[in-house]
């Protein structure tokens, strides 16, 4: 026959009215969003920042129903904030982020996700509508394609099929 040893978690060192017990009890209650308020989040920031930074361009072509946020996750030891991803057509996708820094605080930020004519991708952070006219000019000849360049090697900089990877990952 064996004992069994029943854990209990230690009484605490502080009175169950105090302000410690308070302060603690609402920390338990804030844990945070949960993966399905990240992703909806993620999507409606997304949707804001199409409609306030790109009012003549990307506000004209993606609806806000377009993007599917993903929530938080940890990949390769970096922490990877909430986001979401639109559809462009022709192997083009828009991925949307937050930058969050002590500093500068939240910055949204786009990231045009073009496939290069090698088969990989690479990935061109956007910094407004006239940079994403001047991309997409670029982009034009070669029908959404990114010409590849092996001196430049910026195709290296995103892995093949890289949304569909982490699609799987995030759901």
């Amino acid at each position: 026959m064996r004992d069994t040893l029943a854990l209990t978690a230690p009484a605490p060192m502080y009175a169950a009215d105090s302000p410690l017990a308070f302060l603690l009890d609402l920390a338990a209650d804030t844990v945070g969003p949960d993966a399905a308020e990240q992703r909806d989040d993620a999507e409606t920031g997304a949707a804001h920042h199409t409609y306030t930074a790109y009012p003549q361009t990307l506000a004209q072509a993606v609806d806000a129903t377009s993007w599917q946020g993903y929530p938080a996750t940890d990949a390769d030891g970096r922490r990877l904030e909430p986001s979401a991803v639109a559809w462009l057509d022709g192997g083009l996708w828009l991925h949307h982020t937050l930058r969050i820094s002590e500093r500068d605080g939240a910055t949204d930020v786009f990231t045009l996700i073009v496939p290069c004519t090698c088969g990989r991708y690479t990935d061109i952070t956007l910094d407004g509508e006239e940079v994403l006219l001047d991309v997409l000019a670029e982009l034009a000849p070669t029908r959404g394609r990114s010409v590849h360049d092996e001196t430049v090697g910026d195709c290296r900089s995103v892995p093949t099929a890289p949304l569909a990877a982490l699609a799987r990952s995030w759901r």
